[in-house]
């Protein structure tokens, strides 16, 4: 793919998806009974994956990355209106980290092959990516820096994200529906697809 601009429709939508991360990552804050473990449940996952399949890989990392660090900059933008540079501590940190690559790898998938069953399918993906890069910084984070609970153990890493993965499972393969049927209804004609084939 060549190289081109920015151009005030990429700011506009990259800046959408900054947003509808913070909503996501903030529905604890409404339902604060949804912590597992020290594993806020939200809907960032959701909107990560969404951002590959609607942006691309190239804006959808990008307005991941912008999110990330309009959050470390001191925006409460992050689960339980969390932000700062002390999050980079946070055994959560690593999801944050991980949309970034979700949004990348979803986008690619996807920017050459757009069926529904490769949406469904990258989407799933992406979560897996989250799920996994998530959990193994979070356990690092536990054992290393942070100071683990009594008892802590890998396995129980992996226990705290038994409680949201099947509604991430879930909305990860709606993300996939959804966006295929965004395409097809109206991103298929649109000027950001016309821009992102121009630059192909």
């Amino acid at each position: 793919m060549k190289s081109r601009k920015m151009t005030p429709l990429d700011i506009t939508m990259g800046s959408l998806f900054v947003a509808l991360m913070a909503i996501g990552a903030n529905i604890v804050a409404w339902v604060p009974f949804m912590v597992v473990g020290g594993v806020p449940i939200t809907l960032q996952t959701f909107f990560a994956v969404l951002a590959g399949l609607v942006l691309g890989s190239r804006l959808g990392a990008m307005s991941m990355t912008v999110y990330m660090l309009v959050g470390l900059a001191g925006a409460p933008i992050f689960a339980r209106f969390g932000g700062g540079f002390g999050s980079l501590l946070s055994p959560t940190f690593g999801f944050i980290l991980s949309f970034i690559l979700v949004a990348y790898v979803v986008g690619k998938l996807t920017e050459n092959n757009r069926t529904l069953p490769r949406y469904v399918i990258a989407g799933i993906i992406g979560m897996t990516i989250n799920y996994v890069f998530g959990t193994n910084w979070m356990y690092a984070a536990y054992v290393l820096w942070y100071g683990a609970p009594e008892g802590f153990s890998y396995s129980m890493a992996w226990a705290w994200m038994v409680a949201p993965l099947p509604k991430d499972l879930i909305l990860s393969a709606l993300a996939g529906v959804f966006a295929f049927r965004l395409e097809r209804s109206v991103l298929s004609r649109s000027q950001l697809r016309r821009q992102q084939n121009e630059a192909a």
